[in-house]
């Protein structure tokens, strides 16, 4: 049994539902077997995956509905899916289609044949480069982030590194002030003793000098 589950839908989730069910209208199926086939790979309910269809997701998809449509209607008639049971046509045809088209001369039959192949083929590109388009916006969005969280790392590094600058610097400034002081301190040293080692001179009674020792 397949598990309910009540988590939003994901881009790549829309896109699974898109593929399986324009893959049913193509080849002839129904939309419940398609939701089913989403329910089973999607984990969610039947239903949900109904609900999500018609709300939201085949409106994005009117142009591939038309095609797929096409398709379903030339297989048929090459035989290569056999017509459904009136219920199975009325449940298909809830898709809104174009009028009916008369049918075409088999070189008309060839040449849309092809056209329709080629737009199919064109829709599913853009489908698989939507999802990769996806992929690569979010690969680029975590870079982004690793990016901003590397700056604000640096940041913060080369705040440190700069308080500890300052730091240092204060600790050069105070060395410099104590030399400076030292410095003073020798020179005064010196003048005093210079000062004291100086001759001292008395005049006798005479009136001559004479040295007087320490």
């Amino acid at each position: 049994m397949v598990a309910s589950r009540q988590d939003a839908w994901t881009e790549d989730d829309d896109l699974v539902l898109a593929e399986v069910t324009l893959r049913h209208i193509r080849e002839g199926g129904t939309q419940l077997a398609a939701f089913e086939e989403v329910g089973q790979r999607l984990g969610r309910t039947a239903a949900a995956c109904g609900f999500r269809w018609n709300s939201c997701v085949r409106k994005r998809y009117d142009a591939a509905i038309s095609i797929a449509k096409s398709q379903r209607q030339q297989l048929k008639k090459m035989g290569r899916i056999s017509a459904p049971a009136p219920a199975v046509v009325a449940e298909v045809e809830s898709v809104t289609t174009p009028p009916a088209r008369q049918a075409p001369s088999p070189v008309d039959f060839d040449k849309s044949e092809l056209d329709e192949e080629q737009q199919i083929e064109s829709v599913i590109r853009m489908l698989v480069n939507q999802k990769e388009l996806s992929r690569r916006v979010k690969q680029l969005e975590r870079e982004l982030e690793g990016k901003e969280l590397e700056i604000k790392e640096l940041t913060e590094a080369n705040e440190r590194a700069r308080k500890e600058l300052d730091q240092v610097q204060g600790v050069n400034e105070d060395y410099r002030a104590l030399v400076q002081i030292m410095d003073r301190a020798r020179k005064l040293a010196f003048l005093q003793e210079e000062d004291s080692n100086k001759a001292i001179f008395k005049m006798d009674e005479n009136g001559n000098l004479e040295r007087v020792e320490k």
